[in-house]
């Protein structure tokens, strides 16, 4: 064990507290590790009274590599419920949620229902100790959201009984909405042809988006930021961009643009032609709370806006479906108005 470990074992205990059973009158405290654990628990736990969340992270946050904070520690031994996304994500925090849970504190994983169900995509090998893992990056199929969502309801509607009724009415709604996401989505992705569809990103954050919607994946880095790019790496994309004709590339929000520029540079250099999408792709983390891609819907919205535009913009045929009715937030103008120009051949 680290040294860094055994300070946050020594913290946990430090500020370890005496779990309180919930009642009505108490405020029911929540602390959410990532951005999409933290939009999620606000929307099943609207209008409810007494509900105070904790977000950890911030959004551009790379989970795979935030450090838990003293701050962080405190507010999960104060909490009754720890939601976090699981399946190796937070992969700093392992060993305070074993420390939290051994408190007797609730820790739920967004990722467990999924799980469960047999949606998750596994069999990648990490390192020599940490063989035939899963793919964490569960959430951006939206099928998978709507089990978590339904679960994770249910979760707080024992925790807190007297707002059961809420949470369940909440999460049906949003039921409803994730489902209008996902028809929308895979519609206009799946309008490009089908030999086209290619999407190539920095790190392997979109295996489960190529799944939901048709697309074939290929990235630099592997399943967390941890692992570094090497020049091999470089080269074995390069050459898949030039195999396939891929004529865009997508920058993450969460992950330094170098390795996709290397790319580009390589791609160039050889005769080929490839530019970067219109914007950059939301990964591991949502964008800022006010924002469109601060909401779960908004997020995979954006990114699949971004995606069928940067395609049209350099000549393929696409079919960008209306907005749903009713399917909120709604996407800016300036989201709709795609400027092809705006970061010409970067």
């Amino acid at each position: 064990m680290n040294r860094q470990y055994r300070l946050l074992l020594l913290l946990c205990a430090t500020l370890a507290i005496a779990p309180i059973a919930h009642t009505s009158e108490d405020t029911l405290k929540i602390v959410a590790t990532t951005t999409q654990a933290a939009d999620l628990i606000g929307i099943l736990s609207a209008d409810v009274a007494g509900v105070e969340i904790t977000a950890l992270m911030g959004a551009g946050v790379d989970p795979h590599l935030y450090q838990p904070t003293e701050s962080d520690i405190a507010a999960m031994n104060q909490a009754e419920l720890v939601i976090y996304s699981g399946l190796r994500l937070e992969g700093q925090f392992e060993i305070v949620f074993a420390a939290l849970s051994e408190q007797g504190i609730a820790i739920y994983p967004l990722s467990a229902p999924v799980e469960e169900a047999g949606f998750i995509i596994g069999g990648f090998d990490l390192s020599e100790t940490l063989m035939d893992v899963a793919d964490p990056h569960f959430w951006f199929d939206p099928r998978n959201w709507q089990l978590t969502a339904a679960d994770l309801a249910e979760t707080l509607a024992e925790l807190d009984p007297a707002n059961a009724a809420l949470y369940r009415a909440n999460a049906a709604d949003y039921l409803e909405q994730l489902q209008l996401l996902y028809d929308w989505a895979d519609e206009g992705l799946r309008s490009i042809d089908e030999g086209k569809r290619y999407l190539v990103t920095s790190h392997e954050a979109f295996q489960y988006f190529g799944a939901a919607f048709g697309w074939r994946m290929q990235s630099i880095q592997g399943l967390s930021t941890e692992d570094e790019a090497g020049v091999g790496d470089i080269q074995e994309t390069v050459e898949f961009v030039i195999d396939n004709q891929i004529p865009v590339l997508f920058v993450e929000s969460s992950i330094p643009p170098d390795t996709i520029e290397a790319v580009i540079e390589a791609v160039r250099a050889q005769g080929a032609d490839a530019r970067i999408g219109l914007r950059e792709l939301f990964g591991d983390a949502m964008g800022e709370p006010d924002s469109f891609g601060g909401a779960y819907i908004g997020m995979l919205a954006q990114n699949a806006l971004t995606i069928m535009q940067s395609y049209q913009c350099m000549g393929a045929d696409v079919e960008i479906p209306d907005w749903p009715t009713g399917l909120l937030p709604q996407p800016p103008e300036d989201l709709w108005n795609a400027d092809c120009d705006a970061r010409s051949h970067a």
